[in-house]
């Protein structure tokens, strides 16, 4: 199995960040969109390394789908054939108010964009006239001056970050892979994730599905940064879903009330020890490796969350070295 880690959010430092991580042992590196852009810490990183990058996840409704789609282009040249566009919808309050942008039914303004972007991606790289129209979008002009030609590497993959059954079969329908969201258990991916992709791929196999898994990895206790991240996310509505399956739906308008009443302190001592062990990973490199097989063996990558510590470059090495070693089921050693 595949494994990918954070690289930086910032372009400064980024370069000797992919190198580091390269000696590692890891597969790849994804960014966040967070306090900086999301793109430039990949354009350094490109021509330094030979790893897999990824955004995880550029928010797509604010960005035009030609936007994406030269920004995809040029990654997937620079890095030589090692991009994979993941795009993300976020939640409405952000997307209108931080952004200023449109929000509308997400799922179908999500297959939009994923749609729309393949196909000037793929009108650049056949020739053929564009002619996307959606109810969100249109895109009918491409004259040969905006027209980067075929890329010598491919036409990079767009993934989709999803949780709900809804967005990951749409991603199965359309996209070239998922990325499941790391507030995640194993029951609500057998029962809620892994069924929905299923039937959105309709016997398609040219789909990668990956795991994003919550990380507590060491010697020095990194429990309290888990716990807090998890209360963080089951703090949100939209994620409440994953609590009802394992029976703590309750909690979410707690947590959500703390929230609002700033009481961030206060909300990781809600998050039980069955909790953690449910929705995140937690132990040596050795227990993490087998944790991850165990819940998510079926999957293709897993990216590692080390949420609020610094689990080091050693201990990230050994989680890397650990998860090639497991025998997964199914899979030849």
């Amino acid at each position: 199995m595949k494994v990918d880690v954070m690289l930086s959010d910032s372009v400064i430092g980024a370069a000797d960040r992919a190198r580091a991580l390269q000696a590692a042992g890891v597969d790849g590196v994804f960014t966040f969109e967070n306090s900086h852009d999301l793109f430039f810490p990949l354009v350094a990183a490109a021509p330094v390394c030979d790893l897999d990058l990824m955004t995880n996840v550029a928010i797509a409704f604010p960005r035009s789908p030609v936007h994406l789609a030269h920004a995809a282009y040029d990654l997937q040249l620079l890095s030589k054939g090692r991009f994979r566009l993941g795009l993300g919808s976020q939640v409405r309050a952000h997307v209108e108010n931080r952004y200023g942008a449109q929000w509308g039914r997400p799922v179908e303004h999500m297959r939009e964009w994923v749609l729309a972007t393949k196909a000037i991606l793929n009108s650049w790289q056949d020739g053929t006239r564009l002619g996307f129209r959606g109810e969100y979008t249109r895109h009918t002009l491409m004259t040969p001056t905006f027209d980067p030609g075929p890329n010598p590497y491919g036409v990079p993959k767009v993934l989709v970050g999803a949780l709900g059954p809804n967005m990951n079969r749409m991603a199965a329908e359309v996209a070239d892979g998922v990325l499941v969201m790391p507030f995640n258990s194993a029951r609500h991916m057998r029962e809620r994730t892994w069924p929905a992709i299923h039937e959105g791929l309709r016997g398609r196999t040219d789909f990668e599905v990956t795991a994003e898994v919550i990380l507590g990895v060491g010697r020095d206790g990194p429990e309290r940064a888990v716990r807090g991240l998890l209360a963080f996310y089951a703090s949100t509505p939209a994620y409440r879903p994953v609590l009802d399956v394992e029976g703590w739906g309750d909690l979410q308008p707690e947590l959500n009330a703390r929230s609002k009443r700033g009481e961030w302190a206060s909300m990781p001592e809600l998050i039980t020890d069955e909790m953690v062990d449910t929705l995140a990973i937690c132990g040596t490199p050795d227990e993490v490796a087998a944790g991850i097989v165990a819940r998510y063996g079926d999957c293709d990558r897993v990216c590692a969350y080390f949420p609020g510590y610094d689990a080091g470059d050693d201990l990230i090495a050994e989680v890397a070295a650990a998860l090639k070693s497991v025998v997964r089921p199914g899979h030849p050693g």
